[in-house]
């Protein structure tokens, strides 16, 4: 069986590139911090596909086209996207995809669950969800190869924390019994935490929401998770954009209940965004117990 080998998650705000120097040094200090244990992460693991997992700003599909779920197909993944260049100030990068990974857990959970997923062979347009991760981590320098699949987070109907938390176990298992034995897998969940863009809370950050999640992930239970920090509650801290976080409820999903441990959290107000990330153990056994 493929194994997954590696398991994190990070926000993705587009502060963290495109106006990364206004924040006070300490709090940038946390970011690359994070950023680096991430990188160090995915060389240590010798993974050799990263599946990046982040939501969809409505670049990729109409409003209303029902797609939950977008499996970036493409033998190359560029970005970002033109539109987005002056936004995020990051270097063009060119990463190579896994068509034939991310072809066979797309065959595999078409169905598989209550969403709708779709492929896409042609290049996604990537703006933060993908391009802070990949630039922060330096993933092209690392000949890993990317799988990116991208979530409707924002555009009713959303699938909520049960319904992304089952896409994550079909996603696990598909790694697990659908891939080559040999192959390593990585899983990224990419967005959260709470913000509000564009709404009237635009600059505002919900810190005690972003303690309450962060403390619960490293408490370990997914129920607790599931029942507590729903679409709802997610949407009170920060309507359009905390739902991100459902991306890190994915994630959960394929791996189980294991431990998890923060790799720091930043509320600057300019950034627009709470700033967490976390690493969860993949060197021991999964707690896994059947969440409904």
């Amino acid at each position: 069986m493929a194994e997954i080998s590696l398991a994190v998650a990070a926000s993705h705000a587009p502060g963290l590139t495109g106006w990364f120097d206004m924040a006070p040094e300490d709090d940038r200090r946390v970011v690359n911090q994070a950023y680096t244990a991430i990188r160090e992460a995915i060389v240590a693991s010798a993974i050799d596909v990263l599946v990046i997992v982040g939501n969809d700003h409505v670049a990729n599909h109409r409003v209303g086209a029902g797609v939950d779920f977008t499996f970036g197909l493409a033998d190359r993944h560029r970005g970002p996207d033109e539109w987005f260049k002056p936004w995020l100030r990051v270097p063009d990068y060119d990463i190579p995809g896994a068509p034939d990974v991310a072809s066979a857990l797309f065959d595999r959970l078409r169905g598989a669950t209550s969403v709708n997923v779709a492929g896409a062979r042609e290049n996604l347009r990537f703006d933060d969800n993908i391009s802070v991760p990949v630039t922060k981590t330096g993933l092209a320098e690392t000949g890993v190869r990317l799988v990116p699949i991208l979530q409707n987070c924002t555009i009713p109907p959303v699938p909520d924390e049960r319904a992304c938390y089952a896409f994550g176990v079909a996603l696990g298992e598909a790694i697990r019994t659908g891939l080559p034995g040999d192959l390593r897998v990585g899983l990224f969940g990419s967005g959260g935490l709470s913000h509000e863009p564009g709404g009237p809370r635009y600059l505002e950050i919900d810190e005690k929401f972003d303690h309450w999640w962060m403390n619960m992930l490293e408490a370990g239970d997914h129920e607790k998770v599931l029942a507590e920090a729903t679409f709802d509650r997610m949407e009170q801290a920060g309507s359009g954009g905390t739902s991100e976080l459902l991306s890190w409820i994915v994630v959960m999903g394929a791996i189980g209940e294991r431990p998890c441990t923060s790799l720091g959290y930043v509320a600057f107000d300019e950034w627009r965004c709470g700033v967490g990330a976390v690493r969860w153990d993949m060197t021991r056994p999964s707690d896994k117990t059947e969440v409904k």
